[in-house]
């Protein structure tokens, strides 16, 4: 759990698309309570012009009269060739990620690449930094112009590591060496050339302490000790650690002091439903900006001076959904954007440098949405991605002083964007007349009619999906299947009454939403009512379960990827530094120990009610999961197979919370392949 004082400046630090949907990175967010339970709406969105107001009765128009051809799975699953391009402070290095083979390796890993430039001309060849052979090389950013830095964990435990490597020697160095501890990255100091602030649970498996790490030589300095609650910190803009965000379990408290000498005092008190998630100190280091629905359904960038806190000067609000990220620059200290998203993801632009920045390159790339991903500390150069729904899109390097554009790279020029197919926004009707909002994705070339479908409902569940090119959905679509993925009730982004409507209804009104979902694409005429199969990774695992016991008459082949079997045993293996939100998930699941609750969570259970399941099943599993341990598949699999029915089930010993390495997603969605060609026929 942490906030960062210091979000990327001018563009959102927009993600780098993954390989696949369902890879380790991108079900991070499931079970994930740095959003939903804790309330800290700290999430950086991707910053999207346009809304689209689709409706159901769109989502039949006339498709294509000639199908694409049939591409091989693992074009959708490999690692781009180059991808997550970032630039170093000064400008004169352009990094990247690469995938290459290395002595010992199993197959591929996406490791570290610099290339010298020349204002906004590469020059040389490009030098490899580091050597990772287990895991890819993920999330990383430049520290100063001489070091990357980069967080690295041992098969997916999520136990991460902290490691800097100086570019010109390319030797590398684990600031955070001790084994089974978490550290994370709570601000890079950028004035600070030597070091940064990390936390980590080495004292305490429970609590995250904040240490001054140095860089070069891994001294660590203790900043503050957690006296056990704190499930957060913040900084101002020189790096001075001024806010943290308690919990006692129900009930969040931000704590505030004036200067680093200073105890934390108390300073804004709400119950977990209401969040006030502080984001970034005003230029003066003074008042605070952050995300708060006090008082409103909705939550609103505000901005808060700590002398008068229950006072919000409301700078932006949305009337349909939550604002959901916003940026600073550091170079000008101003405000430049907010972002939140209804159908698709769309920006609140502040000022009005950052609009003609956005303006000009929608201008030189049109037809794409354009975001930035990186830039030097003088904002004069720029990573931009140019991408839509049916395409990763290209890289471009843009020179603020010049206007030149020059391309990096596309990042899946393999899958041709004329024969991916549209991503269109749709809602309908749950049975409660509640409105479901979602995507549909219909092969291209083909008829929209009686078609087999696969319902994929994401993880979280206290996340969303989100419009945007999917390798999943794509490759589903392109063996002609109609793919419908919905924001049930608790999805996060459209205010506190549709995600408190979620809480105690795991297996209930929350699979209700998906049935309905499926019923919808059958009144459409869309779904072949024979041919419908049920996919989900992680709660969308336990979402796939539950829907083949509650309703397995609806439902020809099902697949469960790191999804929850039982609430009593997910409830009581949860990782240690979740426990202060221990409380939290009693009121959002349940708790076991609670008569009330212990009937309903055993009947929505899915391990319980394995005697009903009757839709041929196929598992998979990460070994090393810390938040949906083995023993949820286990249990399943273990059940049916008593029963003498066959279930497929895929363990990979080297994976946790989804599977990262190519080759595992190689064999993951082969296997898939095989097993939904046989149950819905395509």
């Amino acid at each position: 759990m942490k906030l960062s004082s210091r979000p990327v400046v001018t563009g959102c630090a927009a993600p780098e698309p993954r390989p696949t949907s369902a890879s380790a990175a991108a079900l991070g967010s499931t079970f994930a309570l740095s959003t939903a339970l804790v309330g800290l709406a700290m999430a950086t969105a991707l910053l999207l012009p346009v809304p689209s107001q689709a409706q159901p009765q769109n989502a039949t128009a006339a498709a294509p009269t000639t199908a694409p051809p049939v591409y091989p799975v693992r074009e959708f699953f490999r690692s781009p060739e180059r991808s997550a391009f970032r630039l170093s402070d000064d400008g004169r290095w352009l990094s990247f990620k690469q995938p290459v083979t290395l002595a010992g390796a199993a197959g591929r890993r996406d490791n570290l690449f610099v290339q010298a430039l020349e204002g906004s001309r590469l020059t040389g060849e490009p030098r490899q930094v580091t050597q990772e052979t287990a895991r890819d090389v993920d999330g990383y950013f430049w520290k100063g112009s001489d070091t990357v830095v980069y967080t690295k964990d041992f098969g997916g435990d999520e136990n991460f590591h902290v490691v800097a490597v100086d570019v010109a020697s390319a030797k590398a160095r684990d600031l955070t060496p001790y084994e089974g501890v978490r550290a994370e990255i709570v601000d890079d100091l950028p004035d600070d050339p030597l070091h940064l602030l990390v936390a980590h649970n080495k004292r305490d498996r429970q609590a995250m302490d904040v240490y001054r790490l140095n860089v070069k030589t891994g001294a660590e300095t203790p900043v503050a000790t957690n006296p056990g609650n704190v499930v957060a910190w913040v900084t101002d803009h020189a790096g001075r650690l001024r806010m943290g965000v308690a919990n006692d379990g129900v009930n969040n408290v931000i704590l505030y002091r004036d200067k680093e000498t200073d105890a934390f005092k108390p300073l804004i008190t709400t119950d977990f439903r209401t969040s006030v998630s502080p984001q970034f100190f005003d230029a003066q280091n003074r008042r605070f900006h952050a995300l708060s629905n006090r008082g409103r359904d909705k939550a609103a960038l505000v901005l808060i001076d700590p002398a008068r806190p229950e006072a919000e000067e409301v700078l932006f609000g949305h009337p349909k959904v939550d604002v959901s990220g916003v940026v600073w620059s550091r170079k000008r200290q101003v405000l430049t954007q907010a972002s939140f998203e209804v159908d698709k993801a769309e920006r609140q632009v502040f000022d009005a440098q950052t609009r003609a920045l956005y303006d000009k390159l929608q201008a030189r790339l049109p037809g794409y949405e354009v975001m930035l991903q990186a830039q030097t500390r003088y904002e004069d150069k720029f990573v931009v991605a140019a991408y839509n729904d049916r395409t990763q899109g290209a890289r471009y390097l843009f020179d603020a002083k010049t206007d030149g554009l020059t391309k990096l790279g596309d990042l899946t020029p393999w899958l041709p964007e004329t024969h991916m197919a549209p991503m269109k926004p749709v809602r309908y009707a749950a049975r409660d007349g509640l409105e479901i909002p979602g995507y549909l994705t219909l092969p291209v070339g083909r008829a929209p009619k009686n078609l087999p479908c696969v319902v994929n409902p994401h993880g979280g569940p206290w996340a969303r999906d989100s419009w945007g090119f999917n390798p999943e959905v794509q490759w589903l679509a392109n063996r002609g299947y109609c793919v419908l993925q919905m924001n049930f009730r608790g999805s996060t982004g459209f205010g506190r009454q549709f995600w408190e409507a979620s809480f105690k209804q795991w297996g209930l009104a929350m699979q209700d939403d998906i049935t309905d979902g499926v019923k919808w694409l059958v009144d459409q005429g869309i779904a072949d009512p024979r041919r419908v199969g049920l996919y989900g990774g992680s709660y969308g695992g336990y979402a796939t379960l539950a829907g083949i016991t509650k309703t397995p008459e609806l439902y020809a082949a099902a697949v469960n990827y790191v999804g929850v079997s039982n609430l009593f045993t997910f409830m009581n293996t949860i990782p240690p530094y979740w426990e202060p939100f221990r409380q939290q998930m009693y009121e959002m699941v349940g708790n076991p120990q609670d008569p009330k609750d212990e009937a309903r969570m055993r009947a929505t259970s899915p391990v319980f009610q394995a005697d009903r399941i009757r839709t041929p099943l196929f598992v998979a599993q990460g070994a090393r999961d810390p938040r949906v341990n083995k023993a949820e598949s286990d249990q399943i699999v273990e059940a049916l197979r008593k029963r003498g029915v066959q279930v497929q089930y895929l363990v990979k010993d080297n994976e946790g919370h989804g599977f990262a390495n190519e080759e595992n997603r190689f064999e993951f969605y082969e296997t898939m392949e095989g097993f939904l060609q046989q149950h819905l026929k395509p």
